[in-house]
């Protein structure tokens, strides 16, 4: 059985192959909602291989054959399943796909996939169209950036293994952009340096132009004394540090994480910008001091984009993650009365955020990484329950997630309460893949998205 799916993207031949050749590709086109992750990349297309770890300790191996191989025109790749019960799952899973890339004009592509499968093409209808939907967008960002004078720039980026991080190191090799990921365990790649949060290496930050800084603890969980003090400690003194090393180097240009947590657990419903003032709460008092650690960079000069990030969006990780697998089995609904305001963001426009906080000069302070439509939580449970078909008709008593989180970890994650605006980015004339929750969830969960086709 035979597949072919088709569309037109606005660049040019060469660029949309040599996307597809850089590091990063593959992972910006894997389905998030899909049980796969991905375990080596290829480093060529002529002859490289994939390989993808499955459910049930199977691997999905991808290898490229050379003898298809013609750039820019064309690559294809033939699978193989291996690990426990292997035979049946390859006979199962047999599959060849062969990229075609024509050029339309000196702008525009047709990318043509054909791929040899016994799998029903109504199986593959979302993959295909969320492959293309990033292919599209992906490409009209890097061009964005490109016509600002960002390309081929080298960016060191901490907590690069993290949900956002992984994103967005995928995203900006397969740009064109050189990533050096600074981590903690000694270097296992070329791409990695070692960075001792407590004492940088004061060549750490050689080549390099510019530092997005995510890494941190994770701020979900009871909120013991040892918690508090680990989403504390993995934050202000690693950045201030890290601060004074870009101040040194003498970059341009620093990123650092940060949390619309600083406007408090509780604003009613108060519109909050960047302007507003910093609110009550535990996570507001770290977050405040979070940001003040960047200072050191601001001071000597560098554009230093504090990114206050909402509730992130992805079946890979985050408030999502635990959400659908039991909205999917119908155990879905609202928490407490339901109408505290929820700002979120899909991964990608977050993603899209700090590559813009890179090359837009006007972006600088505090930047609020929401999408422009914040929903009540009711209006979130009905919109996820509404993509995967389910009912949500058990709602969370207010304080269910007290016995999970404590009072406090209750108060200010599960319960907490804000309404956001991305005032700078909508001033930047920023423009959301999705702006809306239902085309968000649609678009991650591999529902159709009829709002944002291309």
């Amino acid at each position: 059985m035979g597949i072919e799916r088709s569309t037109i993207v606005p660049a040019g031949q060469r660029e949309v192959f040599e996307w597809f050749a850089r590091p990063g590709a593959f992972a910006r086109l894997s389905p998030p909602w899909q049980p796969l992750s991905l375990v080596e990349e290829t480093d060529s297309l002529a002859d490289g291989r994939a390989v993808l770890r499955l459910p049930g300790g199977l691997r999905w191996v991808a290898r490229h054959d050379r003898r298809a191989f013609d750039p820019p025109h064309r690559f294809a790749d033939a699978v193989a399943v291996d690990g426990p019960a292997s035979a049946p799952a390859g006979i199962a899973v047999r599959w060849r796909h062969t990229h075609e890339f024509e050029a339309v004009d000196d702008g525009h592509t047709r990318v043509i996939d054909r791929v040899e499968t016994p799998v029903p093409a109504a199986a593959l209808n979302a993959t295909f169209d969320y492959r293309y939907r990033q292919l599209a967008a992906d490409l009209a960002a890097h061009q964005r950036a490109a016509q600002h004078g960002l390309a081929g720039a080298t960016i060191a980026v901490t907590g690069a293994s993290g949900l956002v991080g992984s994103a967005l190191t995928a995203f900006l090799s397969s740009g064109g952009h050189t990533v050096v990921r600074l981590v903690r365990h000694a270097p296992r790649t070329p791409d990695e340096r070692q960075w001792d949060p407590s004492a940088p290496d004061p060549e750490l930050l050689n080549g390099v132009d510019a530092v997005i800084h995510l890494a941190g603890a994770s701020i979900a969980g009871r909120f013991t004394e040892q918690h508090r003090r680990d989403i504390a400690d993995s934050r202000l003194a690693p950045t201030r540090a890290l601060a004074e090393l870009a101040a040194r180097a003498g970059l341009r240009t620093f990123v650092s994480a940060s949390a619309i947590g600083y406007y408090g657990y509780d604003r009613g419903d108060t519109l909050l910008t960047e302007d507003s003032e910093r609110g009550d709460g535990f996570l507001a008092d770290v977050v405040a001091a979070w940001e003040d650690a960047t200072r050191p960079a601001a001071d000597a000069g560098a554009r230093v984009v504090r990114v206050r990030t909402g509730i992130v969006q992805s079946p890979r990780g985050g408030t999502l993650r635990l959400l659908r697998p039991l909205f999917t089995l119908g155990l879905g609904g609202r928490i407490g009365d339901g109408r505290q305001w929820l700002s979120w963001i899909g991964i990608d426009d977050l993603v899209e955020v700090y590559h813009r906080a890179l090359w837009d000069d006007s972006l600088s302070g505090p930047v609020n990484a929401v999408a422009p439509n914040p929903v009540r939580n009711t209006e979130y449970t009905r919109s996820l329950a509404a993509t995967l078909h389910r009912p949500a008709l058990l709602p969370v008593p207010a304080f269910g997630p007290a016995l999970l989180l404590g009072a406090q970890g209750s108060r200010e994650l599960a319960t907490a309460s804000q309404r956001v605006r991305p005032a700078q980015l909508l001033s930047a004339g920023h423009d959301f893949r999705t702006p809306d929750l239902d085309s968000a969830l649609a678009h991650l969960l591999g529902r159709p998205v009829p709002s944002i086709h291309g």
